[in-house]
């Protein structure tokens, strides 16, 4: 409804209704009596032609205003069975009138605000879309970052899963302390047993060297065949990466003998381990192809960690002399040696970690263990 209709209000059509239908004919009546218009025959008849007349002009009244109400209360009564509100188009007039415009703008605002709740809901399901996305990315993020800590350390993970390009950073040189970890006579051990033995054993023996290797805040570079290399300090100082490795290697000794006790009780194969451990400089970072990279330590003192790790025997542990330097003066070592290696001009020295029920920084070798260097390589 545009614009206000103009027209008596339904309160004066109610007025004039109960005038018209009783106060006036009593009035007209009286007025005739009063005069004394024509025989009382005639008074009568007029009179009540003037009644009849004011009765049925009333009634027409009311019954518009009436019809009026009923329309109105009719269009309202559709909204209930209307998805959306409409406003309403009934010809009325008088107060009915001003119900029926403030109706339409109650319905306008109703309309608005079920608009604005819909675009609101639109957001919500858009929003818990976008919620439901992210914390499954969540999720695939910390199965990824659980799955890599199998096999590097964490702080390499966080790394690679912070950095903007998916990329780690540039390669870099650093001082760190390398460890090479290896099964003797394992040619021999594997000939005796079924490749799935050979497998079983292999990954009962690395589940307990990888934990400790990430105990010590190591980071596992690679296994290969029976050989585990692993890097420490690099995400620390060089003393106390060279600390952690000797410690990470006397619990691995300990943990061998622990395992090679379990298996000698189930009649499996046992075997000893040599460690060989050598600080220095390496450069740190990623090597390989546009499709496959390794994040790795190359230097020569990763290849010397290997020669100390070839020359350690069984239950063994040969350390380099810049490795030794920052081991406590309490550490128990012996046989020091000049081994000359291949394409190398100056010799390099090491020693053979011996370990009697003694603490090596944190870590005590409750297994008696004194070991000694063959005479040559």
């Amino acid at each position: 409804m545009g614009t206000k209709k103009q027209g008596l209000s339904f309160y004066r059509k109610v007025k004039i209704s109960l005038g018209l239908m009783g106060i006036l004919p009593f009035l007209l009546g009286v007025y005739l009596v009063l005069k004394e218009v024509g025989t009382p025959s005639e008074l009568m008849i007029v009179c009540a032609a003037l009644v009849l007349f004011s009765i049925l002009l009333g009634f027409i009244l009311l019954r518009r205003s009436s019809d009026q109400l009923a329309a109105l209360a009719r269009e309202t009564s559709r909204i209930d069975s209307d998805d959306v509100l409409q406003p309403l188009h009934v010809e009325v007039d008088g107060e009915l009138d001003d119900i029926a415009t403030n109706f339409n703008s109650i319905v306008e605002q109703l309309n608005q605000a079920n608009r604005d709740i819909q675009s609101r809901s639109f957001q919500l399901q858009e929003f818990a879309a976008n919620l439901s996305d992210s914390y499954e990315q969540l999720e695939n993020e910390n199965r990824l970052r659980e799955h890599l800590c199998r096999y590097v350390d964490k702080d390499l993970v966080e790394r690679l899963m912070l950095s903007q390009d998916g990329k780690l950073l540039r390669n870099e040189r650093r001082i760190v302390t390398v460890m090479f970890v290896d099964i003797r006579s394992f040619t021999t051990i594997a000939e005796q047993l079924e490749p799935e033995e050979v497998f079983t054993m292999l990954n009962e023996y690395f589940s307990l060297m990888v934990d400790i290797v990430f105990r010590y805040n190591g980071m596992l570079d690679k296994l290969v065949g029976d050989q585990m290399m692993a890097i420490f300090g690099h995400m620390s100082s060089e003393r106390r990466g060279a600390r952690t490795a000797v410690r990470a290697a006397v619990e691995m000794q300990k943990a061998a003998i622990g395992l090679m006790r379990k298996r000698a009780r189930a009649g499996l194969p046992v075997f000893k381990i040599g460690i060989g451990i050598n600080t220095g400089n390496a450069i740190l970072g990623s090597v390989g192809s546009a499709n496959r990279k390794d994040y790795t330590v190359i230097g020569d003192t990763v290849n010397t960690a290997a020669r100390f790790e070839q020359h350690a025997g069984g239950k063994e542990i040969v350390i380099g002399e810049r490795t030794c330097k920052h081991l406590p003066k309490h550490v128990p070592l012996g046989n020091r040696q000049e081994l000359t290696l291949k394409n190398r001009l100056e010799p390099a020295v090491c020693y053979t970690m011996i370990a009697k029920r003694k603490k090596v920084g944190k870590t005590v070798a409750k297994e008696p263990m004194k070991v000694s260097l063959s005479p040559s390589i």
